[in-house]
């Protein structure tokens, strides 16, 4: 079972080692989109490394309402816990 924190380390992990964006600019609050400069298809990226990670598959439409970096911990969350 992972912590929201050792998700959220994880999390921090990918998008600085895949998309470059600095450690210091990934908090709970920052919007993906605004803040983080990810797009569309930076997302599809995200979602497929962290199905990588959790060994479980994502469905898109569970990741189209995310928003935030505390978003993507909470689907995470939620996804290996079932």
């Amino acid at each position: 079972m992972q912590t929201r924190e050792q998700i959220l380390d994880m999390l921090t992990q990918i998008l600085v080692d895949e998309f470059e964006i600095d450690a210091d600019d990934i908090t709970l609050e920052a919007s993906l989109y605004e803040e983080l400069d990810l797009d569309s298809i930076d997302a599809v990226d995200l979602v497929i490394k962290l199905q990588q990670m959790t060994g479980k598959k994502i469905k898109p439409e569970e990741f189209k309402a995310v928003r935030t970096v505390n978003d993507v911990v909470s689907a995470i969350e939620g996804l290996v816990q079932d």
